[in-house]
């Protein structure tokens, strides 16, 4: 049998809820012009590069054998869909956090390049063909919803017309996830894309910002259908051999977003009972990564990464002097050290995408 957190019911975030998670702690990194800069490229290196292209390709007929710039004219590039739709939301963010830097209008004008109406359009159709129900999902859609948000969250003219361009696959991948949660019975709990709970919070994110209530109310029923009666998460079996994401800490991390600070502390007790109080980072050691070639085995510098800023989340929950937020931001420092080399080795293996993820834990302007 297994208990719930407390006799009293949960204190759960709501759409116009003050999010309780939020506290003085900003220990994420600050992002300097050289390091962005840097990120960009890694961007700017793939969005229009098409080949090497893996394609999940659902193909009805000959009509459908087309090369990846035709089949989807804005999301074609840095070696498959998602990371495409990703590369332009690092474009995006590096753009408006250094507006004055040179690789500023490079990043605009690659923008400019792939969001059109034309182009959208034809991803739409794309998306919306016979056998493509489960095309990117959930990952590739939620990184979508994140490039939307991040699009109009920017309060710049140009910005605001590819938001307005980009509105049409927004919804289109909005509806497909809120028609596919509530027939979603159970989690999905590997460390690759398919993974419910890191997409559910890049999902929730979008959703707070839009105000899209009906979201918010579908993630808060997976996350007490799947998640609140969890307990002691086996972070002794991560990772696996080719993870970029951690099960137990993208769980965290997304309940975290969907709890109160007092029972988000609770949760955090009886789920991840190891984290040390003493500020060790003995605890979870950063993976090692054999070859970098190999685009699976390269998975695993993307979780070094992903678990830095998902630990840094995880303290951002906590109430200020929690003697556990020193282990986790040590540890978070130690992974993100671990995979910085990475980043800057260009094997395109992890260049088309491990520069998102070094950016992702950034925070914005107007963040933290």
């Amino acid at each position: 049998m297994v208990l719930l957190i407390c006799t009293a019911a949960p204190q759960w975030q709501g759409a116009q809820a003050k999010e309780a998670s939020r506290t003085p702690l900003s220990p994420r990194p600050a992002l300097d012009a050289a390091a962005a800069t840097h990120l960009a490229r890694l961007a700017l290196d793939c969005v229009h590069r098409e080949y090497p292209n893996k394609v999940a390709h659902v193909m009805q007929d000959d009509t459908d054998i087309k090369p990846p710039r035709e089949l989807t004219p804005a999301f074609y590039g840095c070696y498959d869909w998602h990371s495409a739709v990703h590369g332009h939301w690092l474009l995006a963010r590096v753009a408006e956090l250094f507006p004055a830097e040179p690789v500023a209008s490079e990043a605009r004008a690659d923008l400019e390049r792939s969001l059109t109406d034309a182009n959208i359009a034809v991803e739409l159709a794309y998306m919306r063909r016979e056998g493509r129900e489960s095309f990117e999902r959930p990952y590739g859609l939620a990184w979508l919803l994140q490039l939307a948000a991040e699009l109009r969250a920017w309060r710049d003219p140009q910005a605001q017309r590819w938001a307005t361009t980009l509105a049409p696959l927004e919804a289109e991948a909005a509806s497909r996830l809120k028609l596919w949660l509530p027939k979603l019975k159970y989690p999905i709990r590997i460390g690759e894309h398919a993974q419910t709970a890191f997409a559910f919070s890049l999902a929730w994110d979008w959703a707070r910002m839009t105000g899209d209530a009906e979201m918010q109310q579908l993630l808060l029923a997976k996350a007490r259908e799947f998640y609140l009666r969890d307990r002691s998460c086996p972070l002794a079996y991560e990772p696996s051999g080719q993870d970029f994401l951690s099960p137990c800490l993208a769980e965290a991390d997304f309940m975290r977003r969907v709890l109160g600070q007092d029972t988000f502390d609770r949760w955090l007790s009886s789920f991840l009972r190891k984290i040390p109080r003493s500020g060790s980072t003995q605890w979870l050691r950063p993976a090692e990564i054999t070859d970098r070639t190999d685009p699976k085995l390269a998975h695993l510098d993307g979780l070094n990464l992903s678990r830095a800023w998902m630990l840094e989340g995880i303290a951002l929950g906590l109430p200020p002097g929690d003697r556990r937020i020193k282990a986790l931001l040590a540890t978070a420092r130690e992974h993100r050290d671990a995979a910085w080399s990475a980043v800057t080795t260009g094997h395109y293996e992890g260049s088309h995408w491990l520069g998102t993820f070094a950016l992702y834990g950034t925070p914005r302007r107007n963040e933290l």
